[in-house]
């Protein structure tokens, strides 16, 4: 598809709002509860431009990112507001379109106004795809947004250009650990000293740390050991028209062939206690937020001990399907 193509087909999308929004949960593990979706948004399925990749980079070589910007927080916040989702809605905004001289102040208010949601339930998710050069007047227009009653959230920390700097200029509610920094955490030891190093300053600020692109319940272990309470990610929920309204227990009763299970936030204490209570059991189905087989916690490695009620099952545990 050429490129006068993909701007015909950019600027039909915008004429005809032909926006779609899906969310992907966010886990709050320790009140096993949805603490909030973030919107993400795709093109018409039929459309060269579907993927979220080439929609933003046609709409950003066109100057018409703030457009398109605009058009996918309308659509996520109508779609919110039509489910009737609880918790906060994250809304990702570049700095680009927060810099824009000629945006329109007020409008995103304006539409929360319109779809009867609160400024308070929404996030505004910071997302640096380019060199941030004006840190004054971002601070100021961010500012302007937590003046109203909205949330600022600072996404993929440790993947922009200047993220620490914004961080500490910014002082963001949220931060968003980059997926990089997520996958394998179990394997190395470099990645959680870099988490648990966010985790630090995370709590000097005040700021609530949400990790991202958790694909495997080994790092989900990880994860919750070194004490990240709010997570995201294919394992525990992929972007879909309908957002997600409770979380599944984190430990079952029995699965559906008869066999008991556990949840990915179950702790070592309950895990012992399962196995006690069935003496014959080699291992145990684990299931993600979704209630589907996503790995198994063996028998073998776990340690039997009465002082580790309430710890999370360690790392080695896990195997992953």
């Amino acid at each position: 598809m050429t490129v006068a193509e993909q701007l015909s087909a950019l600027g039909a999308i915008l004429a005809q709002s032909s926006i779609h929004s899906l969310f992907q949960p966010i886990i709050c593990l320790s009140e096993q509860r949805i603490h909030g979706h973030e919107a993400l948004s795709r093109g018409p399925s039929n459309s060269p431009l579907h993927s979220p990749l080439n929609l933003f980079a046609i709409a950003r070589q066109a100057g018409r990112l703030t457009d398109l910007e605009a058009a996918c927080r309308e659509s996520a916040c109508r779609r919110f507001s039509e489910q009737q989702l609880g918790g906060k809605l994250f809304l990702n905004i570049s700095p680009e379109s927060l810099l824009e001289p000629n945006y329109p102040s007020g409008r995103t208010l304006k539409l929360l106004e319109q779809v009867g949601l609160e400024p308070s339930r929404v996030v505004i998710e910071l997302t640096e795809q380019t060199p941030t050069d004006d840190f004054q007047l971002l601070s100021n227009a961010l500012h302007h947004y937590r003046d109203m009653g909205f949330s600022i959230a600072l996404d993929d920390l440790g993947a922009g250009y200047s993220s620490l700097r914004l961080w500490s200029e910014l002082r963001p509610e949220y931060v968003k650990i980059d997926r990089h920094f997520i996958d394998g955490i179990h394997c190395d030891p470099l990645k959680r000293e870099f988490v648990g190093s966010i985790l630090q300053i995370a709590r000097a600020s005040r700021a609530q740390v949400i990790a991202e692109g958790i694909e495997l319940a080994e790092e989900l272990a990880v994860l919750t050991e070194m004490g990240v309470d709010l997570v995201q990610g294919y394992l525990l929920g992929r972007p879909q028209e309908l957002g997600v309204r409770e979380v599944v227990a984190p430990v079952m009763p029995v699965a559906s062939g008869g066999q008991p299970t556990v949840g990915l936030n179950a702790t070592l204490g309950q895990v012992i206690e399962l196995f006690g209570r069935h003496q014959h059991l080699e291992s145990l189905e684990v299931l993600g937020v979704d209630g589907r087989p996503c790995g198994l916690v063996h028998r073998s490695a776990l340690p039997v001990m009465a002082s580790s009620r309430g710890k999370p099952a360690p790392t080695e545990a896990w195997q992953a399907r």
